[in-house]
């Protein structure tokens, strides 16, 4: 049951997609656009792809080291997924979004419902590749995992993709530049809502004799 808090004055986006669905990459590319969100960090045991910081992709960490700040109700959200361990930092989360900063998780169907449990006003995305082919294809050419992983992630996505009905919005990312298009529209909407609205200018409404519920 999702907690009645307040609102910040952060908003909080949360994007998920099976693997191959082309997350990263359209994340990516709206942070490239969008100097006012930030990426949250996650937690991870997976060994680092070609490419990636650690500290700026994820925090790579040991099983031992994660499990140990799981005990200590450290994460917001954990998982595993693939047989290894994801988790965001609660007080980071938190510390932003008290600082007017909106915050960007890209974490699986999983770590969103824990999220949404807390921050029941959540902006939830879900990215769908436009077919399984697709899908397929695209986990072959990025060329980062054995033919048993990919195996095993287009048999997962079944099952994640039927989690897409838990989230506000979706978006089929079939051309780049649609979907990238697509996202900043629902970024820039979710901004304009009221009570985001009333919690970054309070003192705006309070003059103009307008209160919130």
């Amino acid at each position: 049951m999702p907690v009645n808090k307040p609102h910040l004055p952060g908003t909080l986006f949360v994007v998920a997609a099976p693997s191959g669905a082309g997350k990263s990459t359209l994340v990516n590319a709206l942070l490239s656009k969008e100097d006012n969100i930030q990426l949250s960090v996650s937690y991870t045991t997976r060994a680092p792809r070609v490419g990636e910081i650690d500290g700026q992709s994820y925090h790579f960490t040991t099983v031992e080291d994660f499990l140990e700040r799981q005990t200590k109700d450290e994460f917001i959200e954990s998982a595993e997924v693939h047989g290894n361990y994801y988790g965001t930092s609660k007080a980071w989360i938190n510390q932003a979004l008290a600082s007017g900063r909106d915050v960007l998780l890209e974490i699986d169907w999983q770590g969103a419902q824990q999220v949404r449990a807390h921050f029941p006003h959540m902006v939830g995305i879900f990215i769908l590749p436009p077919s399984l082919m697709a899908l397929q294809e695209r986990l072959h050419k990025r060329g980062t995992d054995t033919e048993d992983v990919i195996t095993r992630r287009l048999l997962a996505a079944g099952g994640e993709m039927a989690h897409a009905p838990e989230f506000e919005y979706v978006i089929i990312n079939e051309n780049l530049d649609s979907a990238l298009r697509n996202l900043m529209h629902i970024v820039a909407a979710a901004r304009l809502r009221f009570n985001q609205q009333f919690s970054r200018q309070p003192n705006l409404f309070y003059d103009l004799g307008i209160h919130a519920k």
